[in-house]
């Protein structure tokens, strides 16, 4: 028998490429994405809220919700609350009127009870909203996930195009990339094996880098490297100018790293190095 899986963001580099990733491997897929959203693979259903009831005979007794929309800047119209915590409150409303009993969410690593950054709190909320729902659930606390068009790439491939490479104050701040088909791997685990339920997990990758060490390899050493000073990166990005939002340096310079060893012993999988995608995918 084919496992089914509901993705939501399955237009969104997560979504893709799990979504691909599954479809290749047995799974049977349902992406429920906004109107005009293309996906290349498995079924589609266009939603804009997940709170359609017309969305629930099409989807119903699916072994598992995977939800991966999440906002990462806010706007006028679409903030933190009513995009990452609304949206995980009517994902879990959905799941009950399937009968879906699982929900697999990616959050963020940072995230917990004390989190002061706007973002956290927002993702910390939408945990507990999953969390309080009795249904069963994975949450991955996710690094930096990297793969072919992924965010992180995707900006520093701009800068490389325009001749050198920004980095925000010391870059020494850490991060733990993992390889987006090793989160893949561990979400079919998820989904099929009964150890994963309500756990939440630091989904990170088996190196701990920092940001100058990262943009070196990306780069093969071939582009220039401009530090600027954090206080300026600080306050372009309030003006909606440069490479990186508000939130995004503060999550950098968190420094956020994890428990890698335990997602290792869990999973029992052997790990992707990070330069061993930026090689085998282009990407630097």
């Amino acid at each position: 028998m084919h496992r089914s899986v509901v993705i939501t963001g399955a237009n969104g580099f997560v979504g893709r490429n799990v979504g691909m990733f599954l479809s290749k491997n047995g799974f049977q897929t349902t992406s429920l994405v906004r109107k005009g959203k293309a996906v290349n693979f498995g079924k589609k259903i266009t939603s804009e809220t997940l709170s359609e009831n017309s969305l629930v005979p099409k989807i119903r007794n699916a072994d598992a919700l995977l939800h991966f929309i999440g906002q990462g800047k806010q706007t006028v119209d679409s903030d933190y609350e009513k995009v990452n915590v609304g949206i995980a409150r009517n994902t879990v409303s959905l799941c009950k009127k399937a009968k879906i009993k699982k929900i697999i969410y990616i959050s963020g690593l940072g995230v917990d009870k004390f989190a002061t950054l706007g973002y956290f709190i927002s993702k910390y909320k939408a945990e507990q909203e999953i969390i309080h729902s009795g249904l069963d659930y994975t949450i991955l606390r996710a690094s930096y996930m990297i793969g072919n068009d992924d965010p992180l790439s995707e900006n520093l491939q701009r800068q490389v195009k325009k001749g050198e490479i920004v980095i925000p104050g010391s870059g020494n701040y850490r991060f733990q990339p993992i390889f987006i088909d090793d989160v893949s791997r561990i979400i079919i685990k998820s989904v099929t094996e009964k150890k994963f339920s309500k756990k939440i997990i630091d989904l990170v990758g088996p190196q701990i880098v920092s940001y100058n060490a990262f943009v070196k390899e990306f780069s093969r050493g071939k582009v220039r490297m401009k530090k600027i000073d954090f206080e300026r990166a600080y306050r372009d990005a309030l003006h909606d100018k440069g490479s990186f939002g508000v939130d995004d340096l503060s999550i950098m310079v968190g420094d956020y790293v994890g428990n890698h060893k335990k997602l290792a012993d869990l999973t029992r999988m052997k790990f992707t190095r990070y330069e061993t995608v930026l090689k085998s995918r282009g990407l630097s």
